[in-house]
């Protein structure tokens, strides 16, 4: 199920779904996108391309982007799809004619216009007469922000900002010199980061094997090659990087800059290939001179140890090659262009001076001798970088069209594809590991009853929709791990070393909730007894029996509702009763507790709050008693009336619980937990089951939205790359950890959707 990260299939079937909508007008915004497109060997071709596919991918119903493609008068590229538009930036009609067709189109409300000074000095004034003449709302991209500029040049910046609705800009710096040395309003400033790509967790190892690398040290530089690079500095450093790691090799992936070739042929490609002569480093530097297919580029950068960026160029504003390194999870090497001192301060790199190769080779050393600082460069990059994914880069990008629509437009996140690669490489033979090092599963953090037993739920629902076998041994392995766990007087411990052996923290922890989630998987499970093999369901009745005795003797509020969850999922007429008197335990806590202003069950608002109406809802189904439904309703109606706000979902904060007598205090912000999210959404899709009212529909489809972006830090919580879920959305940032809690949380809330 995982997927290629550009695969063609994919690109071709996304970009002919917005080939067949592309006339449609109801209520999607029809955005034209002006810029360079590949097949045009350029950086901003591809930073347009990627933004396109990020907004067709996750708004897949919210806009239709249509391209126009930059082209010279020599160049007449062959597109992958339809181009109603096309911009000859050598003839100043082209500016004219161009406005004029999109001004006639009634469909498209805006133009998205990538800007870089290069482009539009062929015509003199073209720019200027096509922004003049077009009536659509444009946004326009500057790719470069030059500091200090001359007058003619600031009057050139301004009059282009003047019709424009907003610039975006990518670096926070940039932004400050638009509004300091060009005079521009910040309330016109947009910043959005370079996108970046969200990967899986690759072996290095392995990936150095592919490209002939084994043992290597790994050095890498790419991008279109020009003087600008100076990447001999890198060459006139390598001498000393080689005298203490003999073991280097630089790569240098990249052809020559198109343009270049067409001014000065190879000349410096075959300076550099004369200087790695003269320094007798010809088995330490590795030319690859291809323009590189996504995929491939990346290997090649997952594979680097150290990434070297050593332009040249003081105000160069940002740079792809840069973000995509990162994204990579390089630990970085770099002159001090703005974007580097931007995004490698507090410890996340290694800036060097510009044409400083004594520098460079005492920083490279530095690295290469110590692979922990590597790797914690590693971590923090990965850190400061995640909110520049290309899917976050789509949301801000989308909610900037959406403002200038006066929040006409709707957006629509499109549900991502079931992946269950995470799930997977975090399950060992003997269960499902607790934690995750971003997407690197943690096996010294043992294993938990918790989460396997949340596990084997979540591939249970999978194999309802699927029937793929592969589930089958993965319920097996959660199966036997929630059979391990149990004693001989029927209770579970829960925490397991990487040995197998059970550790101190279970006899300092209250274990009631664990015992409680095993009784709920396993009655899952027993329910679906007639598509599943009978061993299992007969070994999950055994193991189920053997607890209640246990679970009779447990208070707790929510071990009691995880408990009443799977003996109405088992259904067995002869465990009623303990149901019955489970429920009506719950039922005195809520008259106990509730008041006019407070209908629950404590008296406070704490984790995993969904579950307790959820359990009254079950409780009712099985025994038809309606006080357990008119309390079941009550309390989620109240529930939801504190997380749900303005059609967004905000659970209750680990930071600090919501008490009853002080509901009017200002909620922490930050401290949200996928698995609140991940149970309100089974709890919204139990409601709406029974209930048929639409609301509840919406709503969980609303909830849901958190996990793709619509929070308050506009962030994906899920990763579609790896098919894990973050640990938690923070005031300021998102934990990136992939753990078993959040990542089983997301799929079983995501699965919830497939039942509806």
């Amino acid at each position: 199920m995982n997927k290629n990260i550009n695969s063609d299939v994919e690109d071709k079937a996304i970009r002919q779904s917005y080939n067949d909508k592309k006339h449609k007008t109801n209520n999607i915004t029809n955005i034209v996108f002006v810029s360079t497109f590949p097949p045009k060997v350029c950086g901003i071709a591809t930073y347009t391309q990627d933004l396109i596919k990020s907004l067709r991918s996750k708004f897949g119903e919210s806009f239709n982007t249509i391209i126009c493609p930059i082209e010279t008068e020599e160049e007449n590229y062959e597109y992958n799809e339809y181009t109603e538009y096309k911009l000859n930036i050598s003839d100043a009609v082209s500016y004219l004619e161009l406005a004029a067709k999109i001004n006639k189109n009634d469909t498209v409300e805006l133009v998205m216009l990538q800007h870089e000074f290069g482009f539009f000095n062929e015509t003199r004034n073209g720019l200027y007469l096509f922004l003049k003449n077009l009536k659509k709302d444009v946004i326009i991209t500057f790719h470069t922000v030059l500091p200090k500029p001359d007058k003619e040049l600031k009057e050139k910046v301004k009059e282009i900002a003047h019709f424009a609705k907003s610039l975006v800009v990518m670096t926070s710096i940039s932004a400050e010199i638009l509004s300091n040395d060009y005079e521009i309003p910040f309330d016109k400033i947009t910043v959005i980061p370079h996108g970046t790509h969200l990967l899986p967790f690759t072996d290095k190892i392995a990936l150095k094997e592919k490209y002939n690398l084994k043992n290597k040290k790994v050095l890498s530089t790419f991008g279109l090659l020009s003087s600008g690079k100076n990447i001999e500095t890198t060459l006139k450093a390598l001498p000393e990087i080689v005298a203490k790691n003999p073991d280097v090799i630089f790569l240098i992936l990249g052809k020559t800059h198109p343009a270049i070739v067409r001014h000065e042929g190879e000349k410096y490609r075959d300076f550099l290939e004369d200087l790695t002569c003269k320094l007798h480093l010809e088995n330490n530097i590795r030319f690859i001179n291809d323009y590189l297919p996504l995929p491939e580029l990346l290997e090649y950068l997952q594979l680097t140890d150290v990434y070297l960026f050593t332009s040249k160029d003081r105000n160069q504003a940002v740079s792809g090659t840069f973000s995509y390194a990162i994204s990579c999870g390089c630990a970085i090497v770099s002159t001090p262009i703005p974007h580097a001192l931007e995004v490698l301060k507090e410890d996340t790199g290694i800036i060097i001076d510009f044409e400083a190769p004594n520098q460079l080779s005492v920083a490279v050393n530095t690295l290469l001798e110590n692979e922990s600082k590597r790797e914690e460069l590693r971590q923090k990059a990965l850190e400061k970088m995640a909110p520049t994914a290309w899917e976050n880069s789509s949301i801000l990008h989308a909610l900037l069209f959406q403002k200038f629509r006066n929040n006409r437009t709707e957006l629509n996140y499109t549900l991502p594809e079931i992946n269950l690669g995470h799930i997977q490489n975090m399950t060992t033979d003997f269960g499902m590991i607790q934690f995750s090092k971003i997407s690197r599963p943690d096996i010294n953090s043992g294993y938990t009853l918790d989460d396997n037993a949340r596990a084997m739920i979540a591939i249970c629902k999978h194999f309802q929709i699927s029937k793929d076998k592969a589930d089958l041994q993965l319920i097996s392995i959660y199966l036997n791990f929630i059979k391990f766990c149990q004693h001989n007087d029927g209770s579970f411990l829960n925490y397991v070393n990487e040995q197998k052996q059970f550790t101190n923290q279970n006899y300092e922890t209250n274990l009631d909730d664990s015992n409680g989630r095993a009784i709920w998987a396993l009655g899952y499970l027993i329910s679906l007894k007639e598509i599943l093999p009978q061993k299992l369901s007969e070994n999950a009745e055994e193991i189920i029996q053997k607890n209640l005795v246990w679970a009779e003797k447990i208070h707790s509020t929510r071990a009691m509702a995880f408990i009443i969850k799977g003996l109405h999922y088992q259904n067995s007429e002869k465990n009623l009763p303990l149901l019955k008197e489970l429920a009506n335990r719950l039922v005195k806590m809520y008259q106990h507790e509730a008041k006019d202003d407070w209908h629950w069950f404590e008296n406070y608002l704490t984790y995993g709050n969904s579950v307790l109406p959820e359990a009254l809802l079950c409780a009712w189904i099985s025994t038809k008693d309606t006080l357990y439904k008119q309390i079941a309703e009550e309390s989620f109606q109240f529930l939801l009336s504190k997380i749900m706000i303005d059609d967004n979902i905000k659970v209750i904060s680990n930071k600090g619980w919501m008490q009853k007598e002080n509901t009017e205090k200002d909620t922490p912000i930050g401290g949200e937990q996928p698995i609140d999210v991940a149970y309100t959404v089974l709890t919204l899709s139990a409601f709406y089951k029974i209930f048929n009212d639409e609301k509840y529909l919406q709503m969980m489809n609303n909830s849901f939205n958190w996990f793709l972006g619509k929070n308050h830090l506009n962030q994906i919580v899920y990763n579609p790359a790896t098919g894990g879920c973050y640990d938690g959305l923070e005031e300021k940032n998102v934990n990136l950890n992939q753990g078993a809690e959040s990542t089983v949380s997301y799929l079983m809330a995501r699965l919830s959707l497939e039942f509806q």
